[in-house]
Parts: C-alpha cells; sequence; structure tokens
C-alpha cells in the first residue's frame, strides 16, 4: 500500500472493548484508501463490533421472542447494548442470509447423504398469518389501513427415517428442511423444492404431501410435485366434519357427537368411500344451516381423494400434519406476539437468519465475501 500509517481501531467483542494498532494505507490500483485487516475480518465501514460478538447477538434475536429480551441476555455476558444496536445487527446479516439464499436457488442443491436410500419422503405445508406495517401506519389520519394481515406460507421436508418417537412417545424428527415465505406460492415452493432436494427427496421411492385441505397448497403440490401422494390432515378433515354433523343434527349436542364420532371412526378405520356417499346425499335444510351444510359438502366433495387414511397407516405413513403445525407454533411465538406489528424487510431479514440456523447454512452468513 502507498502512504501507510497506523491507526487506533476500538472493537467489541465477547470479552469487551479491545484496542488494536492497524495499518490504513492507500490501495495502488484501485487508489482507494483502506485497511487489510477490517477486510480480512469482513468489517463494513464504520463496523466495531466483532464478527464473533456479532454472531452471538444475532442468535440470541432469533432464539429469545423479542430484541429487548436479546438485549437482557446480551448483558449477562457483559456485552450491554441497546435492542436497536441488535435490531441493526440483525438487519445486516439477515441482509446477506437472504442473498444468500437467492444466490443458492440459482444453483443446483447438492444432496447431504447422497449415497444414502429412503423409502418415504415427507411434505407438510402450512400457513399462519402475522402483522404487519401498513401504508397507513403511523398517520394520525388515512383512509389507508394501519395494520395488515400477511399470510405465512411455512413448509417442511424431511424423510421417513427421520421421524422417531421418545420413551414418553412424543413424535420427533431428528433432522428437516424448513421453509418460511411471505409471497406468492410460487417462490415458496421453488424455496421449499431447493431444501428438499438437499435434503433428500430425490432419494425417496414414494412420496407424500400433507395439508389442511388449502386450494393453494395442492396446486402447488400438483405443479412442483406431481408424484406425490396427497393427504388432508385428518384433525381438519374431522373439524370440518364436526362443522357439518351441526348443520344436519341442529342444536342437539348429543346427537350430533353421536353422529359425528361414528363417522369418523369409519373414515380412520377404511370406509371413508361410505361417509363420503352419506355426507354427498344429506338433504340441506332451509336457512343458515344449510348453507353450512351445503358447503362442508362441496369441501368433503374436493377432498374425497386424500382421505384414505387407514390404507396409509398400515404403510407407516403420515396422516397428520402436526410437525409442520408445531413448526407454525414456535415461529408464531417469535413473530406474533403482543405489540409486534413487521415491515416487510425486517421480517424477512429475521425470518432468513432463522432459516439458515435451521437449515443447516448459518455458518456461511459469517464468512468473508
Amino acid at each position: 500500500m502507498w502512504y501507510r500509517r497506523k491507526q487506533t481501531l476500538q472493537m467489541r467483542t465477547v470479552v469487551g472493548v479491545v484496542e488494536l494498532e492497524v495499518w490504513y494505507g492507500k490501495d495502488p490500483q484501485s487508489g482507494h484508501w483502506g485497511c487489510p485487516m477490517r477486510q480480512r475480518w469482513g468489517l463494513e465501514a464504520y463496523q466495531q463490533m466483532s464478527p464473533a460478538l456479532e454472531e452471538r447477538v444475532a442468535f440470541m434475536a432469533t432464539v429469545t421472542f423479542s430484541y429487548e429480551a436479546a438485549a437482557q441476555a446480551v448483558r449477562k455476558w457483559g456485552c450491554p447494548m441497546d435492542s436497536a444496536v441488535i435490531h441493526a445487527v440483525v438487519q445486516r446479516r439477515g441482509k446477506k442470509a437472504e442473498q444468500q439464499s437467492q444466490q443458492r436457488l440459482k444453483q443446483l442443491p447438492v444432496d447431504k447423504e447422497p449415497q444414502r436410500a429412503t423409502e418415504l419422503g415427507v411434505l407438510m405445508i402450512d400457513g399462519w398469518y402475522a402483522r404487519f406495517r401498513g401504508e397507513g401506519w403511523g398517520k394520525k389520519k388515512s383512509k389507508k389501513d394501519r395494520v395488515e394481515w400477511h399470510e405465512i406460507k411455512t413448509g417442511l421436508f424431511y424423510r421417513q427415517d427421520q421421524a422417531a418417537r421418545t420413551q414418553s412417545d412424543r413424535g420427533i424428527i431428528c433432522a428437516k428442511a424448513v421453509v418460511r415465505w411471505q409471497g406468492e406460492p410460487l417462490e415458496f415452493g421453488q424455496r421449499l423444492g431447493w431444501e428438499a432436494l438437499r435434503g433428500g427427496i430425490g432419494r425417496a421411492r414414494d412420496l407424500v404431501a400433507v395439508g389442511d385441505g388449502a386450494r393453494w397448497i395442492w396446486n402447488l403440490v400438483q405443479d412442483r410435485w406431481g408424484q406425490a401422494q396427497q393427504v388432508l390432515d385428518f384433525w381438519h378433515g374431522s373439524q370440518h366434519l364436526w362443522e357439518l354433523g351441526r348443520a344436519y343434527c341442529g342444536n342437539d349436542e348429543l346427537q350430533s357427537k353421536k353422529w359425528v364420532e361414528k363417522r369418523l371412526h369409519q373414515l380412520r378405520h377404511g370406509k371413508e368411500k361410505t361417509v363420503l356417499k352419506e355426507l354427498a346425499q344429506l338433504k340441506a335444510p332451509r336457512g343458515p344451516r344449510g348453507k353450512i351444510l351445503r358447503k362442508e359438502q362441496n369441501y368433503f366433495r374436493e377432498q374425497a381423494p386424500r382421505m384414505h387414511y387407514q390404507e396409509l397407516c398400515e404403510r407407516g405413513w403420515p396422516i397428520g400434519s402436526g410437525a409442520v403445525e408445531s413448526q407454525c407454533n414456535q415461529a408464531q411465538g417469535r413473530f406474533k406476539r403482543s405489540g409486534q406489528f413487521w415491515t416487510q424487510r425486517g421480517f424477512r431479514h429475521l425470518s432468513a437468519l432463522d432459516e439458515a440456523w435451521l437449515n443447516g447454512h448459518w455458518d456461511q452468513i459469517w464468512l468473508n465475501a
């Protein structure tokens, strides 16, 4: 370098503030002034926090329920900082995580265990809603919505041999790919498909997709994984059957319970054709009850090919989407708490960090460019 000189660099680290003497100089090729040590560490302009401390702070922001809670945890390390500083770290590193996600989509995924065969691959897809700041946010008078609710599409993939049960008979998945997206199903499917290929979907002899019956889910599955056996989550199907039963039996709760439970047992044990035929032939009464009954009849007519529960259970295949619903509940514990209203960018950057941790891309965020 030309015109070299030493300067003092103060860095906030995991052991406190450290002062370093580093060289600054002028690059003879570009003509720009710079610090090779800052470039080596991947520090941005004016950044005074070490990468190791940044990583710890970003991790705490993903596993705690708010930036304020993360700030309280960081103070226990002897590194007090404001929640706004933690927010800035998440936005900076989350932006990089999202950029890396977009770059990965342009490349072919590499299977993590290409030599290992698997009998069944499992896809589960669901959605939940989070609060976002609308165009009228922060304005005293506005005709536009101050708060908007947007669906967060969530999907996961795992191999059946990665599922097990604990001693207390609680289901557990040893490894899974998780994707979360606020946007169109097309890009959500692309992201989930990439992670699923990396997780071994290409090695699965059979593929099953479990969902709650939303039309966009089945359209996505048919478009990207047409070979998959589509399965309506049994719990969601039972909820619709309860709605139909109450509309058919009226206010008699005891009669409704007997009527629904008998048909649920038939659905679960291989008599779905009998039940579906009976539901289709029910005569709708007049008034609101009739509207509900006809609505549920149409629902079961659409879902009929996805309700072979006894056959699936005999194969050892899942008939419930509990794994993805659990993932949705965990995400809501971080993104849907009281007082949380997200911007599109703020939500995506934090979510990108969380997905990087869940899917094994975390270390790449901290590698120098």
